[in-house]
């Protein structure tokens, strides 16, 4: 990780294990130093910064050019997530996302991957990036084809944190808790069950995850509780 430090670094991890544990230990290093903004699907929390650097680090496992001794590098910077892997290239430059041909690199690893749930169908991958990357921090993934394969993704709207919501859902209630507040400045518990249709407990586990986002602030006792935007105050 380089956010301060530019000429060596914050922190590192140098990983030489066997591939199992260096994907653990690669996402164990995600999850300490990227945020992990607030994402519902339907009415459950995920963490979209997993789905995302999940299929960012099972690529550089899988897809590595193994006989190229170029170490594999996952850089962390203040505004961007760098990835570095030789590569066996089959062209140059930067790769069009909606108009590419997969190949095969690593069959028997990508099949194991696969077997354990790490990996999808070939070409899924980075095209998965794309999705996630876009909804995780509003940006679109770089990837570079050459001796030394880079993926760029663009990170600094990710600290952000703003309220984010599955593509192709219908609302949701996070949507209709902050547009409610949005039109009247305040909302209470009561209210929060009146507009969304769940039950007591569920709307406050939603009020407590929009909290502790910072995206609403709460105010007084239990039954006198209500919320408002943090913008508003």
């Amino acid at each position: 990780m380089r956010k301060l430090n530019l000429d060596r670094y914050d922190d590192r991890d140098d990983i030489r294990c066997n591939l199992i544990e260096s994907y653990d230990r690669l996402m164990n290093f995600v999850e300490k130093h990227l945020s992990d903004p607030f994402f519902l699907e339907g009415d459950i929390r995920v963490s979209i910064r997993n789905k995302l650097f999940r299929e960012i680090v099972a690529n550089i496992l899988i897809h590595r050019e193994y006989s190229n001794p170029y170490p594999a590098k996952f850089i962390i910077e203040k505004d961007r997530v760098i990835t570095e892997n030789g590569n066996k290239p089959h062209g140059f430059g930067e790769i069009d996302i909606d108009n590419f041909t997969p190949y095969p690199k690593n069959p028997v690893i990508a099949r194991i991957f696969k077997e354990i749930g790490w990996a999808e169908e070939l070409g899924s991958g980075i095209k998965n990036i794309k999705k996630y990357s876009q909804i995780y921090a509003n940006s679109k993934p770089l990837f570079i084809e050459d001796d030394v394969f880079k993926t760029i993704i663009n990170i600094k709207e990710a600290d952000k944190k703003p309220p984010i919501t599955a593509d192709k859902k219908p609302p949701i209630t996070a949507d209709k808790i902050i547009e409610f507040l949005k039109q009247n400045k305040k909302i209470t518990n009561k209210q929060g069950r009146e507009i969304t249709g769940l039950s007591a407990t569920r709307v406050k586990e939603i009020f407590k995850l929009l909290c502790d986002e910072n995206i609403i602030v709460a105010h007084g006792g239990n039954r006198d509780r209500f919320y408002t935007l943090k913008s508003e105050n």
